[in-house]
């Protein structure tokens, strides 16, 4: 599989096996085929697996951890993330550590290559803060910047993760700021799909601007991690999940209508075009997949193979949504 630099990670699989599909976020399957989708990627070429305790309660990495019995295949590398939100400062160093402590023992390994942030990083005193979502997912950048990078700082010193990074869907002019910052992250986790849409992951105004936040990272030697190709299954033939009719997931699918139409046009699924299209994107250096079996595994494998898009048919795919 190709290959690209993903900041001071260096080479990897332009493919990333994320860990939701795996915690059956997107729909059901088992644990044996999640074990067996695994194995399939490995053995396809990916060589980065993105896990997080959120993914099943701990079920993407437990799958990860039986798929590889604690040894990786040469040259595999993981990551994995924690949660702050908005808890109080000082309670932060000890729940960071305790949070990846238990990820490193579902994944049966001694440390991780990237460990990031999984909360959105908000501006101080953000009127979000006060949101029902904040006590998860939402985090100050002054506790950021006090008490998690410290932290991260501190991990990477003992040898538990290699590098950190950030989840970079919070509020964008904040994140850009962090990139900016020193030390910087090693990786950002950044919106990669044609409406730039973040769907029901979206907790603060305004538009996400993973463009820009691209733009900053590659200025700042960040590497970035596309995520939401296919937008939580909007951007695919079919959502494979019951949901509400104002669903975030739902509302960006019916606006999909003419961007499906594009893709049985070029003779290719919906999702095909979707990570097609994030796989081209300016400053995307792995796509994230958020399979749940091997069929879907297969599918993206041969959407990578297939190459880039060209630039006519990247802005048809923008103007399909006009």
């Amino acid at each position: 599989m190709q290959q690209r630099t993903l900041g001071p990670l260096g080479p990897v699989s332009v493919l990333t096996l994320g860990g939701g599909g795996l915690g059956q976020l997107w729909g059901e399957t088992t644990r044996a085929e999640c074990v067996a989708t695994v194995r399939a990627a490995a053995d396809a070429g990916i060589n980065l697996f993105d896990m997080a305790p959120r993914y099943g309660d701990g079920e993407a990495e437990e799958v990860v951890g039986e798929a590889f019995g604690g040894k990786l295949p040469d040259g595999a590398m993981l990551t994995t993330k924690c949660f702050v939100g908005s808890m109080a400062a000082a309670d932060v160093p000890a729940h960071v550590r305790a949070l990846l402590e238990a990820s490193l023992k579902r994944l049966r390994v001694e440390a991780v290559d990237v460990f990031l942030l999984h909360s959105n990083i908000v501006p101080n005193n953000d009127p979000m803060s006060d949101s029902p979502e904040a006590p998860t997912r939402l985090t100050s950048h002054a506790v950021f910047a006090e008490q998690v990078r410290t932290t991260f700082l501190e991990l990477v010193k003992e040898g538990k993760a290699k590098y950190w990074g950030i989840t970079g869907i919070g509020h964008p002019d904040t994140i850009m700021q962090v990139l900016g910052e020193q030390p910087t992250p090693a990786i950002v986790q950044c919106i990669a799909n044609p409406i730039d849409s973040a769907g029901s992951l979206t907790f603060t105004p305004g538009p996400r601007k993973p463009r820009e936040i691209m733009a900053t990272a590659k200025a700042n030697g960040v590497g970035v991690m596309g995520i939401r190709a296919v937008q939580a299954g909007a951007l695919t033939d079919a959502i494979d999940r019951a949901l509400p009719a104002d669903h975030a997931e739902v509302v960006d699918y019916n606006r999909a209508g003419g961007f499906r139409a594009l893709a049985k046009e070029l003779g290719m699924s919906a999702a095909d075009l979707g990570h097609r299209y994030a796989l081209s994107m300016q400053g995307v250096d792995t796509v994230v997949l958020g399979v749940k079996n091997r069929e879907e595994l297969l599918q993206c494998v041969a959407a990578a193979e297939a190459g880039p898009l060209s630039a006519d048919v990247m802005a048809r795919v923008e103007d399909s949504f006009s």
